[in-house]
């Protein structure tokens, strides 16, 4: 009897706003799954000149990540990194000039007038397709002093994988959430850069998803102990998310639900009409040329910052299970708010700022001020779903909701209350996922002319999804 091949593994590199992992997917005969090696806290850390990321410390956690990765896992093939969009680092002559600003630093705002005196909004959405947010990177681009005097300007993952291999290029993904993409041709807008005053020798060459970014250096061969591939993945998280949101009906909409909530269809074709940038709705690049339309919605941040807030005052840590579970169980009705509202963007007291916006009408229990925030989040999920179906012409028959937010029954089940429509709820890790099938096609693990259906069939084939169906 002739035993199964050996599953092949690739190693997901995957760059939170909050945290950061390093996972083997091991993948083969119906077989798909992961194993989380490393663990990191990421987030802001406060300089003199304002907030930023603390790259070197994120990038020593990756090294480690990956050693561990490979003792774990000798036959190891290749190496795939994702993070959040937008953020970049500066280099010249290979070094970093200063350490990346962090997306929700204030000087974006200077950046927003600058840009709209030069470009209004209309115009730009009409080149790039992009939903209007103020940390956008050509926002923070003309805010940076230190531009003229770099070389190259790298996002996250392609500053990750450039110290990785010494090659600097542009995952086109990623690139697409700068504004300087154009969102037909998906190439680089130099007319816009030129316009706007940044250099167009900063922008490196685009790549697309699938493609071998470089070797990693000899240095960190004997480091890593393997010398391993660095393959371009949907290097925005969401890109490599949406690739692992199963999506059985050709009419469903997802949510990939983090701390940030993002709410759309894939589509072919970019919508780049008047209604859909009023709306806020964005055209971003998924892999294989899918187009994401999506709004971004602000998600389990609303929830988290909360606890945090909570438990500081505390001095205390907070059982979220439990705590989500008291505010199932309020059976009054409780008062909503905006959850897009600009002043939860930034870190702070949370609790107070919602309190705020909710005036007298505020919960005075943690369980009902906590259902308050999840049925928040949850009408802006379901108002986003419906504009999707309305502006793209493309009517929605259920909703796919992966990431860390597929484990919260509470907005699960009020998402489709809410939405009317079932929701399946899976996989959690679709990122991370999502970067193992890309990577896996690219090295013949699975077949390399399959399409996103059959990428996401071995997802439902090998994951299990729950299913919330409307109430009332």
């Amino acid at each position: 009897m002739t035993s199964a091949p050996a599953p092949r593994a690739f190693a997901a590199v995957d760059l939170g706003a909050t945290s950061g992992r390093v996972v083997i997917g091991r993948v083969g005969d119906g077989r798909l799954d992961l194993e989380v090696v490393s663990r990191f806290p990421n987030g802001p850390v406060r300089r003199d000149d304002g907030l930023h990321w603390d790259i070197d410390a994120l990038y020593e956690h990756v090294l480690g990540g990956l050693a561990d990765a490979v003792r774990r896992e000798p036959n190891l093939e290749s190496i795939g990194i994702d993070s959040w969009a937008v953020d970049y680092g500066l280099l010249r002559h290979g070094a970093l000039l200063a350490e990346p600003f962090h997306y929700r630093d204030e000087r974006t705002t200077r950046g927003v007038d600058a840009v709209h005196a030069t470009v209004p909004f209309d115009q730009l959405h009409r080149r790039n397709g992009l939903q209007f947010l103020p940390f956008n990177t050509l926002y923070q681009y003309r805010v940076d002093d230190r531009l003229s005097e770099a070389d190259t300007a790298l996002l996250i993952p392609d500053l990750i994988a450039f110290r990785l291999t010494g090659r600097r290029v542009a995952e086109r993904t990623n690139a697409s959430t700068t504004g300087l993409l154009d969102v037909r041709s998906m190439q680089w807008d130099l007319e816009l850069a030129r316009m706007l005053s940044i250099p167009a020798s900063v922008l490196p060459a685009l790549i697309d998803p699938g493609e071998t970014i470089g070797h990693l250096r000899p240095d960190l061969v004997e480091r890593i102990g393997a010398d391993l591939p660095v393959i371009a993945v949907g290097s925005h998280d969401t890109a490599s998310a949406v690739v692992a949101a199963p999506l059985t009906s050709p009419r469903a909409a997802y949510i990939s639900c983090g701390t940030w909530g993002l709410i759309g269809l894939e589509l072919t074709e970019p919508v780049v009409a008047d209604a859909a940038r009023e709306a806020g709705f964005t055209n971003e690049l998924g892999v294989d040329g899918r187009i994401r339309f999506l709004h971004n919605v602000t998600g389990l941040w609303l929830l988290s910052e909360t606890i945090r807030a909570w438990e500081a005052e505390d001095d205390a840590p907070i059982d979220l299970a439990r705590l989500l579970d008291a505010a199932g169980a309020v059976l009054d009705d409780v008062p909503l708010f905006d959850a897009n509202d600009a002043s939860l963007s930034s870190p702070g007291d949370m609790p107070a700022r919602i309190a705020a916006l909710l005036g007298t009408a505020a919960p005075t229990s943690r369980p009902a001020f906590t259902r308050s925030i999840v049925e928040s989040i949850s009408r802006a999920f379901a108002d986003a779903v419906q504009q999707a179906a309305d502006l793209s012409g493309h009517p929605v028959d259920s909703i796919h909701l992966v990431g860390g937010g597929s484990l919260n029954r509470l907005l699960c089940q009020a998402t489709a209350d809410r939405s009317g429509l079932h929701v399946l709820a899976g996989p959690v890790e679709a990122t991370a996922l999502g970067n193992v099938l890309v990577q896996a096609r690219a090295a013949g693990a699975v077949d390399r002319t399959a399409d996103l259906a059959a990428l996401r069939a071995l997802i439902a084939e090998t994951h299990t999804l729950t299913r919330y169906s409307p109430r009332g």
